[in-house]
């Protein structure tokens, strides 16, 4: 058990968070990119099944802006996790599913594959192809959270109740996929101990990965149009960092932080625009876990008792 913001650092090589880029080289021995992939797909929340809009922080890319189409052009024979990243990525016939995940499952440089999705697109013959994907190199599930918190569900447009992700958690785990959880920090409504009970009921679910988001608000998005007209309180620095190390406290040390902050596409953020220096962010961040001789999971067993 770690019991100090030093013995965080030297367990973690230098940060005191479990990191992506410590696990990766703990699973893997090496330096492994990853690369965000656009498999053509669509979202129930954009087809007219759930909705037209999509959430209502998603950009017309659908969170994909950095994502390129095709893979062998891209991984210069450097191995990579092939990231599945625009808008939902199990959403389509199984035939098409297995055809877009073996292309990139079976190129010789990846060695991992992630798939962003929602949990209420995962059917059991979903989760049967990834389970036999499984077999032949690791498989991620990527599961758009955001929030535990309805009212909140409600305003974002999420379009499912969280007994839908518990219950895609636990069908995913059976099959032995590793679950990556998004959530994000910041949105309107939800006070500092709202986005700290989001963590806390993450602490005690069976997940491997977490992504900690930053708000952004984006041009061609509602929630863009909603700023304009009634703009709401936007995070300053300080005050992210200081909710993001309440949550990172609150988590077991073995779950992975695969983002502690974001950097959405500077042609299109309106705010908050100091998220745009991504370099100095992180560089506070790691200061602050410092100063605060702090670090992921020192509140942990406390929150679960």
């Amino acid at each position: 058990m770690i019991t100090s913001h030093q013995d965080a650092i030297k367990h973690w090589n230098g940060k005191p968070y479990h990191s992506l880029n410590t696990y990766l080289l703990e699973t893997f021995g090496r330096k492994v990119r990853k690369i965000a992939l656009d498999g053509g797909f669509t979202c129930p929340n954009r087809d007219g099944t759930l909705g037209v809009r999509g959430c209502i922080f998603c950009s017309e890319e659908g969170s994909g802006d950095f994502a390129v189409e095709r893979l062998p052009e891209v991984t210069d024979g450097q191995p990579v996790i092939a990231y599945f990243q625009s808008f939902t990525n199990t959403y389509g016939s199984i035939d098409r599913l297995e055809t877009c995940y073996r292309m990139a499952i079976e190129h010789p440089d990846v060695v991992a594959l992630s798939i962003a999705t929602r949990p209420d697109c995962l059917s059991d013959s979903v989760i049967a192809l990834l389970k036999q994907l499984n077999q032949m190199k690791p498989v991620w599930i990527e599961l758009g959270l955001q929030t535990i918190h309805e009212e909140t569900a409600r305003f974002i447009r999420r379009g499912y109740p969280l007994d839908v992700f518990t219950d895609a958690v636990r069908r995913l785990r059976e099959a032995n996929i590793v679950v990556i959880v998004h959530t994000i920090l910041g949105l309107p409504g939800e006070t500092i101990e709202d986005m700290i009970e989001t963590h806390r009921f993450l602490a005690t679910q069976p997940i491997q990965g977490i992504k900690l988001q930053l708000l952004h608000v984006l041009k061609g998005t509602d929630l863009n149009t909603l700023y304009e007209k009634e703009p709401f309180h936007i995070f300053s620095m300080e005050e992210y960092i200081h909710v993001l190390l309440r949550c990172v406290e609150v988590l077991p040390e073995d779950i992975v932080i695969h983002r502690i902050t974001g950097d959405g596409p500077k042609h299109l953020l309106t705010a908050p625009l100091w998220s745009g220096y991504k370099k100095h962010v992180l560089n506070t961040i790691h200061h602050e876990f410092k100063v605060q001789d702090t670090w992921q999971g020192k509140h942990y067993e406390r929150n679960i008792q």
